[in-house]
């Protein structure tokens, strides 16, 4: 027998060292899992997130304010704006006759140019007596005639517009209407809107 031969026989075979190394790494394992008190020994790995610290957030932000003179300035604003609207409310009610007058005055208007000029006053007479009445109490509006009535219409008004002006044609009533020209009834147009809108009850 040769010196090779004698070598080759010396040696395992290359298969045989990789098969017991497997052996012996499942025996390890084996035995870990049937031993649990030996994986206690084993040492734990540090978890490298608990060093993390975490972010303190800032705390909420109220809507309400922090001091007493922002609340008391809030308070009164909402006062005020409640009030604000509690009187546009009853000045926008208590107006209503006015709206309306001065809707049939500009339907009186649009009709004047074909209407003759005495069936113009007779209407104009007719709505400011009804607007005195929508605004004043009935017993000091519904007698009064004539000087009394042009009186009292300037009384509360600006002006003398009525005793010494265009509306003294108003003086006679609706029902014994004067007979004017184009321009007198425009300028008595015009007496009777401003009234209506400026008139103080």
């Amino acid at each position: 027998m040769g010196e090779g031969d004698a070598r080759a026989h010396a040696l395992p075979p290359r298969g045989a060292g990789i098969f017991a190394q497997l052996c012996v790494c499942f025996t390890t394992q084996a035995a870990a899992q049937s031993n649990p008190a030996a994986q206690s020994d084993v040492p734990a790995q540090p978890d490298p997130l608990a060093a993390l610290v975490d972010i303190p957030l800032p705390p909420a932000v109220s809507l309400w304010p922090q001091t007493w003179t922002s609340r008391i300035a809030i308070a009164v604003l909402v006062v005020g704006i409640i009030s604000a609207l509690w009187w546009f409310i009853r000045w926008r009610h208590a107006n209503r006759y006015r709206r309306a007058a001065l809707a049939e005055l500009d339907a009186i208007e649009r009709g004047s140019t074909q209407a003759p000029s005495n069936g113009t006053v007779a209407a104009l007479a007719l709505l400011v007596r009804r607007t005195a009445l929508a605004a004043f109490p009935r017993e000091e509006v519904a007698a009064l005639g004539g000087p009394a009535w042009l009186a009292f219409l300037d009384r509360h008004a600006v002006g003398h517009d009525f005793a010494q002006g265009p509306g003294r044609v108003l003086g006679s009533g609706p029902y014994q209407p004067s007979a004017i020209g184009d321009d007198q009834t425009r300028a008595l147009i015009g007496v009777v809107r401003r009234w209506i809108r400026t008139h103080h009850a």
